[in-house]
């Protein structure tokens, strides 16, 4: 059973070696440097710089419609024979939108609350990045209801770090 795996960048390399993933997505600031974990190659590491924002702010890179096309058309190309792993800085905002959105698109008849829900059970401080729900919401065509499952979550328990945890796709 294909798998999507959350990390912290501190947790990475060991989640990806103690999982066997494959493929590797990274949602982090711009300019921070991430070493790809040995097994990982180039090709099936996807780095999306931008900020952990919902709305512009001066000297940050907002979330934008470019980074959830590349990030969906990633996804898609993974052939799930082994784990993905997505990962940001605290593994709490941008990494936990991207699963969310990750199980919504490769789960076309899946329920957004019931993935949802999946989510809060296996990352109590899950905070998917509202902005990255909205706008992969309107690209799947999910009217509205992706966004609406994230909001009756709220907000997940306050943590430094998430703790590595995986969300199936089934």
């Amino acid at each position: 059973m294909p798998t999507l795996h959350v990390s912290p960048l501190s947790k990475l390399h060991d989640t990806v070696a103690a999982v066997g993933a494959s493929h590797l997505v990274t949602l982090i600031n711009v300019d921070t440097v991430v070493e790809r974990p040995f097994g990982i190659a180039e090709s099936n590491h996807l780095f999306l710089g931008m900020s952990d924002i919902s709305a512009p702010m001066d000297g940050h890179v907002v979330p934008a419609e470019l980074h959830v096309e590349r990030f969906l058309a990633f996804a898609r190309r993974w052939d799930r024979a082994a784990p993905l792993v997505i990962h940001c800085w605290a593994g709490i905002s941008r990494s936990t939108a991207a699963a969310y959105i990750a199980a919504c698109a490769l789960g076309p008849a899946r329920d957004e609350d019931a993935i949802a829900t999946e989510l809060r059970r296996v990352a109590p401080s899950a905070t998917p990045n509202a902005r990255l729900v909205a706008l992969a919401d309107a690209m799947l065509g999910r009217d509205g209801r992706m966004s609406a499952a994230i909001a009756r979550i709220g907000r997940g328990a306050d943590a430094f770090e998430g703790t590595p945890f995986a969300l199936r796709l089934d």
